[in-house]
């Protein structure tokens, strides 16, 4: 129990650690990357239902695939042109899943390996969602006005395997206004119930 209290507690980190790759398009509040983890954990599910892969496996692949950034923080796309940190992550990853009891860990590694290697259906499917995921971060950072954004969506336009991502994305990337679409025609209803229209 003590391995797993520990385990938790250092899983709360992923709140406290900020997404910092699109600092460099100037956006000082970025999100944590336990939100950027929970958010493509959600698309890694549906892609992989549309994909006919398993969506069990492809979303808890991607809740877990940013853990090594407890200990190894997160890294943008400028200073992974000097650091080569596969080798750091992985041995951050077998360190933090000893932790689990039983087979948990040996379990969540190779699943994480399926995603580094993109070796399985679910392993690209993960791929796409977590590229996925920070095409539509960017898209709501470019609607604010951080015009460097651009770069994060094109550069995942032209990495998504998947057809689902790529309609997607294609989909996400015609909207004019991408981050309120959400709840336009929510609010259309609320005024025809009150009779308001």
């Amino acid at each position: 129990m003590e391995n797993i209290t520990k385990f938790f507690s250092e899983m709360q980190m992923l709140k406290r650690l900020d997404h910092i790759g699109l600092r460099l398009a100037g956006v000082l509040n970025t999100d944590s990357i336990a939100d950027h983890a929970l958010i493509s954990a959600q698309i890694a599910f549906v892609l992989a239902d549309m994909e006919g892969a398993d969506p069990f496996k492809t979303a808890a692949i991607n809740i877990f695939h940013d853990n090594h950034e407890t200990r190894i923080g997160d890294h943008n796309k400028v200073s992974s042109r000097y650091l080569d940190t596969k080798d750091a992550e992985i041995q951050a990853e077998i360190e933090q899943f000893k932790a689990l009891d039983g087979d948990i860990g040996s379990k969540v590694v190779s699943m994480l390996d399926e995603k580094r290697y993109r070796n399985t259906k679910e392993g690209i499917i993960a791929q796409d969602a977590d590229w996925l995921e920070q095409a539509i971060q960017a898209k709501i950072y470019l609607e604010q006005g951080f015009k460097g954004s651009q770069i994060w969506i094109d550069n995942v336009e032209r990495a998504l395997e998947t057809e689902g991502a790529k309609k997607i994305l294609a989909e996400i990337i015609k909207c004019e206004d991408f981050t309120n679409i959400w709840w336009q025609d929510l609010k259309k209803m609320t005024y025809e119930k009150l009779g308001k229209s």
